[in-house]
C-alpha cells in the first residue's frame, strides 16, 4: 500500500513462540486460549512482522526480527521457525539487498526486534545491513546497559552493540519527526522507552504497534503482557492512542500477530474491537 511518498510493504522474519499466560497477563487462559491456542508447553505462536518502507529517496527498516544468532537449546525454547522464509527472503521478494536499505529504526532492543540487526562475518559481528544508519530512543539505548533483573533475559548484546561499536547508531530523543511524515511515538509501559513509529499523508495513517498492542488479541484494554515492566502506564497508553487510532481511522499494524497484518477499529460498549483486517502486501 502507499501512504504519501512512501511504498508500504510487510515483511515476514520467521514465527516463533512465547508462554501464552504471560503474553496476555492478568487475562485467563479459559478466554485467551480461545483466539490463540497453546501448544504443549503452553506457548503461543508468533509472528516477528517487520516493515519496509520505500520512498524519498530510502529504503527504511522496521525492526528486523530474531536474526539467526541462535543456539539450538535456545532455538527449542523459543521455538524459532524460519522453515516459511525469512527476513532475507522476505527482502528478496522485494527486491531489496541488504545494502540498499539506508535506515533502521529499532522500536526497542529486545531480542524478537533487534535480532537481526547483525550477523556474523568471518568470525565477527557486524551489522546486517552495511549502508545502514540504526535508529533507537536514547532512554532505551541507557536501559539497556542495565537492565533490571525481570528484563535481563530480553536483551541480547551481541544483537546491537556491533551498531555502537562500529558507529552506525543513532539516538532519538524523545517523540519527534524522523522522516518526512514518519514521526515516532514514544511509549514507555512495555519498556523504557519503546517508539512506535506513525506514517501519516495527512489522509492515511498507520502505527507500527509494536509491542503496544502485539496482536489483534490485545486490543482490549485490560488485555496486557505479562513482561511489561509498568502495566499500569501501558494501560494508560492505550487509553490515550486507541481512542484516537479509532476517531481518525488508523491502521494499526500488528507485528506479532500469526494472521493479521493490520486492523482498523470499531467502538462498542465493550470498548473498542477490531473492525477490519488488512493485508499490506
Amino acid at each position: 500500500m502507499n501512504i504519501g511518498p512512501y511504498r508500504i510493504t510487510a515483511l515476514e522474519t520467521g514465527r516463533f513462540s512465547l508462554d501464552g499466560g504471560a503474553m496476555f497477563g492478568i487475562v485467563p487462559w479459559m478466554f485467551w486460549s480461545r483466539t490463540n491456542p497453546p501448544d504443549e508447553r503452553q506457548r503461543i505462536q508468533l509472528a516477528a512482522r517487520s516493515l519496509l518502507i520505500r520512498g524519498e529517496g530510502r529504503t527504511i527498516l522496521v525492526d528486523d526480527g530474531n536474526g539467526e544468532k541462535w543456539s539450538d537449546k535456545l532455538k527449542d525454547i523459543y521455538r524459532l521457525d524460519t522453515s516459511a522464509g525469512d527476513l532475507q527472503h522476505s527482502l528478496d521478494a522485494a527486491g531489496v539487498r541488504p545494502e540498499d536499505v539506508t535506515d533502521v529504526v529499532l522500536t526497542h532492543l529486545h531480542f524478537d526486534h533487534a535480532g537481526g540487526s547483525t550477523v556474523r562475518r568471518h568470525g565477527r559481528l557486524v551489522p546486517a545491513f552495511p549502508n545502514a544508519t540504526f535508529y533507537v530512543q536514547r532512554d532505551h539505548w541507557e536501559w539497556s546497559k542495565q537492565p533490571t533483573d525481570r528484563d535481563r533475559a530480553s536483551f541480547m548484546p551481541d544483537d546491537y552493540l556491533p551498531l555502537w561499536e562500529a558507529g552506525v547508531l543513532e539516538l532519538v530523543d524523545g517523540q519527534r519527526e524522523l522522516f518526512p511524515g514518519i514521526e515516532m511515538l514514544v511509549c514507555n509501559g512495555h519498556t523504557t522507552a519503546q517508539q512506535l513509529p506513525k506514517i501519516s499523508d495527512g489522509t492515511t495513517t498507520m502505527l507500527f504497534c509494536c509491542d503496544l498492542i502485539p496482536t489483534a488479541s490485545h486490543v482490549p484494554f485490560p488485555y496486557i503482557m505479562g513482561y511489561d515492566l509498568r502495566p499500569l502506564v501501558t494501560l494508560e497508553e492505550k487509553k490515550r492512542i486507541l481512542p484516537r487510532a479509532h476517531d481518525e481511522g488508523w491502521i494499526l499494524f500488528l507485528q506479532h500477530d500469526p494472521n493479521v497484518h493490520a486492523i482498523t477499529l470499531r467502538s462498542s460498549d465493550k470498548g473498542y474491537l477490531v473492525d477490519r483486517t488488512l493485508s499490506i502486501e
